[in-house]
């Protein structure tokens, strides 16, 4: 199970959902665009706290960003 792409697939697909650039995310949650960038890509390893900024931003509890039946692989 590779869970930096599913991480990534979901923070996509909810930021896209919201209407969010990766630029809008970034800045919102307090992190680095090339760190959104790389997480988003399944490259990134992103701290809990990371992952907590975002899922505030993306208005969702951080376990919904591990769900496997969400991801949008693509």
């Amino acid at each position: 199970m590779e869970w930096e792409k599913i991480v990534g697939a979901n923070i996509r697909r909810l930021r896209k959902e919201r209407g969010l650039s990766q630029e809008a995310l970034a800045g919102e949650a307090g992190l680095a665009m090339r760190h959104i960038g790389r997480i988003e890509r399944g490259e990134g390893n992103p701290t809990v706290s990371m992952i907590g900024k975002i899922a505030t931003v993306l208005g969702v509890h951080p376990s919904a960003l591990y769900d496997e039946g969400t991801g949008d692989e693509s």
